[in-house]
């Protein structure tokens, strides 16, 4: 117990020794005509004409914006030195819930994310600008948007992960503001089928994509998760689906995102 206290301690004081520089991004958006604020998070071997990085994109949930990461898990400053990665958070609106929204032009966060975010980070910094090399996670409604984008998108990103995601909208038509991106679920139901996470497994192969997700048991949208694993498991879809204790909290998610930069990190080492 004494040797794990001292390690336990001595990985705390190295986290608080990085030195990863945080900035703010502005990037205009033609698909949606306005810019958008992205926090980016550089590790400290950054150079601008240095070595070129991974790229982890990292969305936030409902009601939160581009620096709501940084609030809910500071930790993340220390993942991009020690797993040396460039982290980048957009902002996905309050309630985008990063699709393009087929009824409010002004909401088109997938185009913007998956085409105009990933150009403009691989032509203003160091990545290695392929699929092997990217990865995407999110919590809630960033969860389920970290989904719906790979699964769309699986020539972007070639690893994937969510936590306490919404992977299942259908039961909630008058929550987040869903009815404002998709119409009432009365009179717009195909909307609404066709963008749930949970209705596009028909999407994977299981060949590439490498695929986490997970959900505490205490969570409103454990069932949701539970169904996406059995569902993926019918289909024979290769993937890592945890639970553990936990609602929907800060603190389930600051503990969530350590086990998935491992998962990541193993998946950029493999590429080499």
């Amino acid at each position: 117990m004494k040797n794990f206290i001292a390690i336990f301690s001595m990985f705390c004081m190295t986290l608080s020794m990085y030195a990863s520089k945080v900035d703010t991004l502005l990037v205009h958006s033609d698909a949606m005509n306005k810019t958008v604020k992205n926090v980016i998070i550089t590790p400290d071997s950054y150079s601008a004409k240095g070595k070129a990085f991974p790229v982890v994109y990292m969305l936030h949930g409902a009601g939160g914006n581009h620096a709501a990461w940084l609030g809910k898990a500071p930790d993340i400053k220390a993942y991009a030195d020690l797993y040396q990665v460039i982290l980048v958070c957009p902002d996905g609106d309050k309630t985008s819930w990063y699709f393009d929204s087929p009824v409010d032009d002004s909401m088109k966060y997938e185009t913007y994310i998956s085409k105009e975010l990933v150009s403009k980070i691989d032509k203003t910094y160091n990545t290695v600008a392929d699929s092997k090399h990217r990865a995407i996670t999110g919590y809630s409604m960033g969860g389920h948007g970290a989904l719906y984008l790979t699964f769309k998108h699986q020539d972007v990103w070639g690893a994937v992960a969510s936590m306490s995601g919404g992977v299942d909208i259908r039961p909630f038509p008058r929550n987040w503001d869903l009815e404002k991106r998709l119409g009432s679920y009365a009179s717009n139901k195909d909307n609404w089928e066709e963008n749930t996470v949970i209705n596009m497994v028909h999407l994977l192969d299981g060949k590439n994509l490498k695929i986490l997700f997970d959900c505490g048991v205490d969570d409103f949208f454990y069932d949701a998760n539970v169904r996406l694993h059995k569902k993926m498991m019918e289909r024979n879809i290769p993937h890592d689906y945890i639970e553990r204790p936990g609602g929907h909290t800060n603190t389930y998610w600051s503990n969530s995102i350590k086990y998935q930069m491992v998962f990541f990190n193993d998946f950029f080492k493999s590429a080499k």
